[in-house]
Formats: C-alpha cells, structure tokens, sequence
C-alpha cells in the first residue's frame, strides 16, 4: 500500500491511471482524502455531505480491477458533487432549509455519468441559499472558508468544491454555473474550472427538489467540472457532455477530440483585456491579466488588447437580470413575486442588473421574446470578435477572495465602492448571457497571498479547442499551486 503524501494533491486523470496499472487502489485513496476531510472540515466546513457507501462503492472498485474489469475513465476515482445535483440516496439541499431532509430517490444526469465512468461519489460540497451568492454561507451547513485565509469566502455558488479542490480533499467536483458559480470560486480558490457551452452538458437532476416548482431556468445556465488541471476538466467533459433523453435541448455532439498538442506558440492569437469598460477592476488584478499576456506573448503567442466594440457589458449584465427574473418568476409564488419586487432581489443590493432582475419578474411574454432577441444579437456579437482569435483573456471578477460579509452590501475595491453584484460578477455573467464557453486558470497572487485567476473565452461549441488552448496557456503561467499548510 502506498502512503505517498502526494495523493490528494494528484490529479483525478492521474489517481486513475495509477489504479488502472495497480500501483494504488481505490481505498487507500478514498481513506487518504476522508482522512484530510476529518481534520481539515472543522476550518474549511466544504463537504458537507459525506456518501456512507463511498468505502463500499471503492472496495468494489479494488475488487472489479482485480478481476480485469475496468468501469470507465475514471474507475475508483473519488469525487464530489454540489449540493444541488440529485445523488441517489443522499441529501440534495441546494441549501435551502425547508429541504434541509430532503433525499434524493435518483441521479441527476452528471451524477449517473460520473458512476457509469467508474467515479466513487464521496459525497456533496457546500452553497449558499438555493445557490444564489458568490459567497458560500449556508443556512443548511453554515459557512466555508477559503482554504488561503479562512476569513476569506471560497466564492460561490460552487464554494464548497472549489475549496476542497484547492485543500486536497477531492481532485474533481461537478459544478453548476449561472452568473460565474464555477469561474468566481475557482479564481477565489486558485483552482481551475470549466463552464461548457450552454446545452452542452443535461441539467436534469439539478435543483429540482420535491414539491417544488417545475423547471424554469432554460437559458444561461451551464453545468461542469473543477480541478487542479486543464486535463482534467477536459475528462470531465467527455464522460458529461451529450444528450440523456430528458432535457431534450441537449444536441448530439462529437467527443471532446483529444487534447491535441498545443499549437506552436506562435499560432495562438489571444484577445486580452485587463478591464472592461465602465465595469471596476482591481489594480491588482489588472496587473495579473497584463502579466499573464506579457508571459504568453513572450512565449511566441500573438497577443491584441481588444474588447468587443458592440458588446455592453452595462446591457449584457441587465439583460441578464431580465431573462433569468423572469425564468425564476415562472418558479415563484405570487406572493413571494412581489415581495421580490418590492425588494433587493435575493439580498444581493441594488445595482442595474438586479434592476433587471425586478424587471424580469414583472415581464411579459412579448418582452420576454424581445429579451431573447436581444441575446441573440449580443452571442453574433461576440462571437463575431472572437471568430479571428483563439481565445480572449480578461479578468473572472474584479477582485481577489474578499472577507466574509452580509450579501448585498457595496465592496470597496482600491477605495472606491462598487455595488455587490457589479464588484463580484460583472465579469462572468456576460458570458452566461452569451453561453460561451470559459475556462478559469490561476495565474498569479495578490500582495496578501490570495490567489488570482484569469478567464479565457471561447467560441460557442468549440469547447475542445478552448481547453487546447487552455492547456498551453495553463503550461505557460505556472498551474495550480496548493495553498500553504495543506
């Protein structure tokens, strides 16, 4: 048996190779990383629903290989997923308390891919109220902390599997991503993660919880991987992508091809920008974005400081606000509707995208198809930016993991105050508008030792391409570092 202290810093890719050509087995992983679960949880609070069969599952996982049986791509490998995915037999929360005992009877469809590649689920990390934050307090669980500084969030939705990723507790969890919820925490937490193009990837078994309302948000929202790897994510995406016979919007599409060597560096032609217009960033932040392209075009790729001329990110972040306040109006009792109204929506302050989201509660079906029109034209403006580029590197938000602190309040950000919604996710939701696919990748640390990731942006359904890309870009800037003590 090995006792390599390297293990729960490995990656899932590389934890199955080493099952498959029997130098560790599924077991002594899983008690590896239960073991850092037990002595990490009381600070960290990220898996908070452990599986009880997962030992079972990973004994039957030794025993398959001894016989020459191999599951999948992922045979033994333990992993995690959000607390929002129905994993047959355990709790699904969504951190939400009236769901506080809610058992999931079936799989969602991430959750029956992941078995069928022969994933061990060792249970479902942590979000905050039907995850609806960039910070990760739930009033199921409580609060995660940032493995880097634990007076820092995680970020959210997804802020309990980034932190357990980054804290060497599982090397892979299964993400959703609506407003940045996979991006934000993986930037927060120095971890990679890919948000797939919308519809690559079935939601089925994703916040649909007992007696609830039926499913509404069709649009803007994508479901995928974090890691401590390009590669990884690029597994992940092979094993989930693909119709499943229930949301029928799934198109057929080609396997992820192979992760093809990187272009020659002089072949990459990358877009960057370390701002965007009107919307704040950090100088700090700034500079890591203007390093990592001094890095890249220094390593032979072509890099452009472009933003998209006819692309507001102003109108994409309240455009947003207005389709998915309309998606959530279709799920939500009238009385609550106009209490919503009345309000801040969902306590995240006042700024013109949850001017959207008040909007998009009140909204008719005619406005509704005119907001739909109106994403159309901004996806043919985007990609009309990106169709001579590989890809284009921004920031994920405008700052590094931030104290813990009430949801809505404005953040300052190198002494100016910005409103809570534009401070955290201004720079992802465009991209949730738009469906693109976008890849989140350390790329430096903060004067504090925070990490800093950047954001890379691809083409609709060329996902593929975007992580090749990705995989050099990743080489080039350094990858994943553990963060210190773990």
């Amino acid at each position: 048996m090995s006792t390599d202290p390297g293990v729960p810093f490995m990656t899932a890719g590389a934890l199955a190779a080493a099952i498959r050509e029997r130098r560790l087995r599924s077991v002594e992983i899983l008690d590896q990383l239960a073991e850092r679960h037990r002595r990490w949880h009381p600070s960290l609070n990220a898996i908070v629903i452990p599986n009880p069969d997962a030992r079972a599952h990973a004994v039957a996982a030794d025993s398959a290989m001894e016989r020459g049986e191999v599951w999948g791509p992922l045979h033994g490998v333990p992993i995690t997923i959000k607390d929002i995915f129905d994993v047959r037999g355990l709790r699904n929360t969504a951190g939400y308390p009236p769901a506080r005992d809610n058992i999931s009877v079936t799989d969602a469809t991430v959750t029956t891919r992941m078995r069928e590649a022969g994933a061990v689920i060792m249970g479902k990390t942590n979000v905050p109220l039907l995850c609806y934050d960039w910070q990760c307090d739930s009033p199921v669980f409580g609060r995660t902390n940032n493995p880097w500084n634990l007076a820092r969030t995680p970020g959210g939705s997804t802020g309990g599997g980034a932190a357990a990723v980054a804290a060497g507790l599982t090397p892979l969890e299964i993400g959703s991503d609506a407003a940045g919820s996979i991006r934000i925490p993986s930037h927060f937490c120095g971890v990679f993660g890919l948000k797939p193009t919308e519809g690559r990837v079935s939601g089925a078994g994703h916040g649909e919880l007992p007696g609830g309302p039926p499913r509404g948000l069709r649009h803007m929202v994508s479901f995928g991987p974090l890691a401590r790897s390009v590669a990884d994510l690029r597994l992940a995406l092979t094993i989930l992508e693909g119709p499943d016979g229930k949301h029928s919007e799934i198109p057929p599409v080609a396997p992820v091809a192979p992760l093809r060597d990187a272009p020659l560096p002089g072949t990459l032609r990358i877009a960057w920008s370390d701002a965007l217009p009107h919307e704040p960033v950090s100088a700090e932040t700034a500079s890591v974005v203007r390093s990592a392209a001094e890095a890249l075009g220094g390593a032979g790729c072509t890099m452009t400081r472009a933003t998209p001329a006819d692309f507001d990110v102003d109108e994409a972040l309240e455009l947003w606000g207005e389709i998915n306040g309309f998606e959530m109006a279709v799920m939500t009792p009238v009385p609550v509707r106009m209490l919503l109204r009345q309000g801040t929506y969902f306590g995240l302050g006042k700024s013109r995208w949850t001017r959207g989201m008040r909007g998009g509660l009140a909204m008719n079906p005619k406005r509704f198809a005119v907001a739909l029109a109106r994403r159309d034209h901004m996806i043919a403006a985007l990609e009309r930016f990106l169709a001579d580029v590989d890809g284009w590197i921004l920031p994920v938000s405008p700052l590094s993991a931030f104290p813990h602190m009430r949801s809505g309040k404005p953040i300052t950000i190198d002494g100016r105050k910005a409103g809570y919604t534009t401070a955290v996710g201004s720079y992802s939701a465009p991209f949730n508008l738009t469906g693109s696919p976008a890849v989140a990748l350390p790329a430096g640390m903060s004067a504090d030792g925070l990490p800093i990731g950047v954001q890379l942006i691809g083409r609709r359904w060329d996902d593929d391409h975007l992580l090749a890309v990705a995989d050099r870009v990743a080489t080039i800037l350094g990858g994943f570092r553990a963060p210190p003590g773990y």
